[in-house]
């Protein structure tokens, strides 16, 4: 089968959703231009920003795009073989992702750009408000480990390693300057962006020849020095004005993926290629993971994500300039995401089953994918590669600033501590669970290191997905108070909590048969597990009456 007709379907579809879908939650919604919006009304200059719809639909698209779109469906892909993996990112992008982060961007601006945690407290109770709260931030402290692993192994990673960790950080110096420009020196965004876009692209140019490699320091691997400076790099970005550092980084960072996205679906279409993996493998993978419901929470980002009603009612919102942007940025912006997991899932279906480049990091298979595809440009593929890299290192940059803020928010409103210092403490706190989880070393049976995003990912997806169920919850008590259409979020909701709750339980399960065996053996995974069912069910009640309250 060919591979261009695959692609273009699956855009062709995005694209109707977008123009159907949309535009009728748009009506449903009542979305109107002339209502004043919360970043328009109090513009503080630091969290209440308005922002022009292209400038904001970058940073919200490279903030919630990350690792995610990319790690998910290439795992998805390998294990299930590639069509149920592309049938749950078209399918679940339009009708549930989609829905789940536009209504999340809409219900927050109706809200004075309160988090979607706050609407908890309003439309539920102060009860499922602390748990809720509990829940988010225990998602973002996984979010922070898991990527913030990814992006120290592409750093130490041999052949293009050096590289890359040289032009992420020149990138997050020239989004420095750039916001200094726009606004201190009043530089219009045009101007800004001619000067410098071409800088970022240089800027992967040049760092081809200046890897930026750390050495060991005894037994202290290079990795966990990555792992140090990206956790201060998250504090830093987390307490200085999103003017400074979040808007201009997400806005370059946006282009760059657009880039990348742009060249890699046009060398997918151009290129002629035949589908060389099997479209589907078994209901269970050969490592006897079963396809119901793992598929539905390793691809997340890609079809649906939790952490999205986060970054749009903790961020985005408050930087909306007007109601009507809220489809092109919430919807849109979601199935832009949808895009990037085809192209990932694409890098998966150039190969054959025996290819030794299955067994690779989804990185290095997402890279040498794109360097296929981009090499009908003439592109050098080494330059491709490292391109390709860089821009995976950048969808998880966007994602590790705006967590880390994002949490230090959750934990300030659970906390109470206002001011400077308590947005220090918060985000100390919040990167102290990070920092310890990817100091441990852990091994498999034949005393290989496992890389932390890999004992996290799993249990990673399933927070995130139960997050977004739990999202699309108080979206529906909103919804049937304000008597508007809210079966749109309700079956989606009931869909993401089964698949969640039953990932839970295999999670838990094996752990929970051995300490009814006598057989008490410490399980940290499982423990957690069983503590975000806990969460999740107790928030599950709180909603259930809310609901019957309602009628």
């Amino acid at each position: 089968m060919s591979l261009f007709a695959v692609a273009i379907a699956a855009c062709g579809l995005f694209l109707l959703g977008y123009l159907g879908y949309g535009r009728l939650l748009a009506r449903w919604f009542d979305l109107s231009a002339k209502r004043a919006t919360p970043a328009t009304r109090i513009n503080d200059g630091v969290d209440f920003v308005p922002a022009k719809a292209p400038l904001l639909l970058g940073q919200h698209f490279s903030a919630i795009a990350a690792a995610g779109p990319i790690v998910g469906p290439i795992l998805a892909g390998l294990w299930f073989g590639w069509l149920p993996a592309l049938l749950w990112i078209v399918v679940g992008a339009i009708f549930l992702g989609a829905v789940h982060d536009f209504s999340s961007l809409v219900s927050s601006v109706r809200h004075d750009g309160k988090s979607i945690v706050e609407l908890v407290h309003e439309h539920l109770s102060r009860r499922a408000y602390l748990l809720f709260l509990a829940f988010v931030w225990l998602s973002l402290i996984y979010v922070i480990i898991a990527f913030a692993d990814l992006t120290s192994s592409s750093f130490v990673e041999p052949t293009y390693g050096g590289a890359v960790a040289t032009s992420s950080s020149v990138y997050l110096m020239l989004a420095v300057v750039m916001g200094l420009c726009l606004y201190r020196l009043r530089m219009s965004l045009g101007m800004a962006t001619a000067i410098f876009l071409p800088l970022v692209g240089l800027a992967i140019w040049g760092a081809q020849h200046a890897p930026l490699a750390l050495p060991a320091l005894g037994a202290v691997r290079p990795q966990l020095f990555w792992n140090g400076i990206i956790l201060a790099y998250c504090f830093i970005a987390s307490i200085v004005p999103m003017w400074l550092l979040l808007q201009p980084r997400g806005y370059l960072g946006g282009f760059f993926l657009y880039v990348t996205l742009a060249a890699g679906i046009i060398g997918l279409l151009l290129g002629g290629d035949r589908i060389q993996y099997p479209a589907f493998l078994g209901w269970t993978s050969q490592k006897g993971l079963p396809l119901f419901p793992l598929l539905f929470v390793t691809v997340a980002c890609g079809a649906c994500s939790g952490f999205h009603g986060i970054v749009s009612s903790g961020t985005t919102s408050k930087q909306i300039a007007k109601e009507s942007d809220c489809r092109i940025v919430g919807y849109g912006g979601m199935l832009l995401e949808g895009v990037v997991a085809v192209l990932a899932l694409a890098t998966v279906m150039l190969l054959s089953p025996g290819d030794p480049a299955t067994q690779q990091s989804p990185d290095r298979i997402y890279a040498n994918g794109i360097s296929h595809f981009v090499e009908r440009f003439g592109v050098n593929p080494d330059f491709a590669r490292s391109f390709a890299l860089l821009a995976f290192a950048t969808f998880i940059y966007d994602t590790l600033d705006v967590a880390t803020r994002l949490a230090r928010y959750v934990l300030q409103e659970l906390t109470g501590w206002k001011g400077r210092w308590g947005g220090v403490g918060a985000t100390l706190l919040t990167l102290a669970l990070p920092a310890l989880s990817m100091s441990w070393v852990v091994k498999d049976a034949a005393g290989n290191i496992v890389p932390a995003w890999k004992v996290f990912w799993t249990l990673f997806g399933t927070s995130n997905q139960l997050l977004a169920a739990l999202t699309l919850l108080t979206i529906t008590v909103w919804l049937k108070r304000t008597k508007k259409p809210w079966l749109i979020s309700a079956i989606p909701a009931a869909f993401m909590l089964t698949m969640t709750m039953w990932s839970l339980i295999l999670t838990a399960g094996p752990w929970l048969s051995q300490l009814f065996a006598g057989q008490p053996a410490f399980n940290g995974l499982a423990l957690i597990a069983l503590v975000l069912m806990g969460l999740a069910l107790l928030v599950l009640s709180e909603a259930a009456r809310a609901l019957a309250r309602t009628r």
